[in-house]
């Protein structure tokens, strides 16, 4: 129980790429697994939908809505995750390479993915999200900030790739954006009938591949203090065992927060078995901009009933 441990199909793959789907700080939800997977004697790599302003850096294009972030990327220097984790990565003498998104529509990213399942020969990729929103399949009361998530999904999910994993960690972080977490867990339950549960796992502060995550985030919070992650901070926190209406930074003070241990769990799908369940991805493939995702998104919502919100009884 005190083992990081993860799928079976994915511990057996040998180059994987670890990506983070909903853009900002996600990226640093996938260092357990990169850790864990590094222990093993895999290759692995890391990607990043991004949220910074790409075009204003240097880093190398590598295709339409795909660049190469190091440690030396020039750019923003009071917003940029992905060269914040490659400078943090190299202080331990890694000198890797995020490989980072831009918000452009589901064709684009596709794109992108397939360049790097052919330049880095991957044979599994996972998606990380913070936060659980990215299995809101359509219909719940809230789908919560969908759209990034969405977008890197549906790229995903056209891919010729033999594992193909979602894996989401922060229970509960997504109630600031209304989603339901009765409705999430009616989502849970409909994956684990079809098969698409593949375990969850516990982030125990002891484990080196959560030290890792952990040491990776305090750092982060400390070059950003005023555009910390929230989502990774409140993992942390429910990962030192912290409670209830903790606040790490200014940003949370006008909310009232519930950190609790059910934030530490990592939870692990079939990757096509969520795209199946999705009832709009469809309508995300020629989409060109996150404009036309959110459109695309809001005319599907205008077509069905929403479930109604539930409380956890208990």
């Amino acid at each position: 129980m005190d083992e990081f441990r993860l799928p079976s199909s994915l511990e057996r793959s040998q180059r994987v790429l670890v990506s983070g789907a909903g853009g900002g700080f996600d990226v640093y939800t996938g260092l357990p697994i990169y850790e864990r997977l590094r222990s093993l004697g895999k290759q692995v790599f890391l990607g990043n939908l991004s949220f910074t302003e790409l075009e204003a850096t240097n880093a190398k294009r590598l295709a339409h809505a795909l660049v190469a972030v190091d440690a030396n990327t020039s750019g923003e220097d009071l917003y940029f995750p992905e060269r914040m984790l490659a400078a943090f990565l190299s202080r331990r003498g890694e000198n890797i390479t995020i490989y980072a998104f831009e918000k452009s529509g589901v064709a684009a990213i596709r794109e992108g993915y397939q360049h790097l399942v052919e330049l880095l020969e991957v044979d599994a990729i996972v998606l990380v999200d913070g936060g659980t929103d990215i299995l809101m399949r359509g219909d719940e009361a809230s789908l919560g900030t969908p759209a990034e998530d969405m977008m890197s999904l549906a790229a995903v999910a056209g891919l010729d790739v033999p594992t193909r994993i979602v894996t989401c960690v922060g229970f509960g972080i997504d109630s600031y954006h209304g989603v339901c977490h009765a409705n999430w867990l009616e989502n849970v339950a409909a994956l684990t009938e079809a098969g698409g549960f593949l375990g969850a796992t516990a982030l125990l502060e002891k484990m080196p591949e959560v030290r890792l995550y952990v040491d990776a985030v305090k750092t982060a919070e400390s070059a950003t203090r005023h555009r910390s992650s929230i989502v990774n901070g409140s993992i942390v926190s429910a990962i030192e065992g912290r409670f209830g209406d903790h606040h790490r930074t200014p940003r949370t003070q006008s909310s009232k927060l519930f950190i609790s241990p059910l934030m530490t769990l990592l939870w692990a799908f079939d990757l096509l078995a969520v795209a199946r369940r999705n009832l709009y991805l469809s309508r995300l493939e020629q989409t060109r901009s996150t404009w036309d995702v959110l459109l695309a998104i809001e005319q599907f919502r205008a077509t069905v009933p929403s479930r109604p919100i539930e409380s956890i009884p208990y």
